[in-house]
């Protein structure tokens, strides 16, 4: 192993347990707060759940966005990266995190951490997940000297995390509403 993947790894390691941290700490909560039903609704919206799956797709058509200006900036789309990338994929992940944060609160102050079925203990685990890798991958951005897969993975995992809540919720409620607002 060499010194700078040596000196990296304690960095690495505590920004892991912050996430864990996060991911724990989301999902207790989620348990043990008294669901209250109903905390977010956009006029226009038929309901707080299609609120949250429009929110949510919106915030995985973002999160598309950077894996495709990740693949540029990395070299691995077979074009150039155009001087502009860097600020796409920023803005993208800005605005997929900002998009998820009111489905967020909805989820965890309405609704809870719940396990009534597999797809919602599923959707609840993601949630929880999802919150807890972006933290660690927030965190990692700003340490110098990383081995060159950290953050590629740190990312990919942010992003499966935000598909699989997305697969949990907004793809069900398209399946069982239609494209309803």
């Amino acid at each position: 192993m060499s010194g700078e993947a040596r000196s990296a790894g304690p960095g690495i390691a505590l920004a892991v347990l912050v996430g864990v941290s996060v991911t724990v700490l989301l999902g207790v909560y989620g348990k043990v707060h008294d669901p209250q039903f109903f905390s977010v609704n956009v006029a226009g919206f038929s309901s707080p759940v299609a609120v949250k799956s429009w929110l949510g797709s919106v915030a995985v058509l973002l999160a598309i966005g950077q894996v495709v200006s990740a693949l540029i900036m990395y070299g691995k789309a077979g074009i150039a990266a155009p001087s502009w990338i860097g600020g796409v994929h920023a803005w993208a992940g800005r605005l997929a995190v900002l998009v998820s944060v009111p489905v967020a609160v909805h989820c965890l102050y309405a609704l809870g951490f719940q396990d009534t079925t597999t797809r919602v203990l599923a959707h609840s685990l993601f949630g929880c997940f999802f919150y807890g890798i972006f933290v660690t991958k927030m965190l990692l951005l700003t340490r110098k000297g990383l081995p060159g897969w950290v953050v590629p993975v740190a990312g990919g995992l942010t992003f499966t995390g935000l598909t699989g809540l997305w697969l949990t919720s907004s793809l069900w409620f398209f399946q069982n509403n239609g494209l309803t607002f």
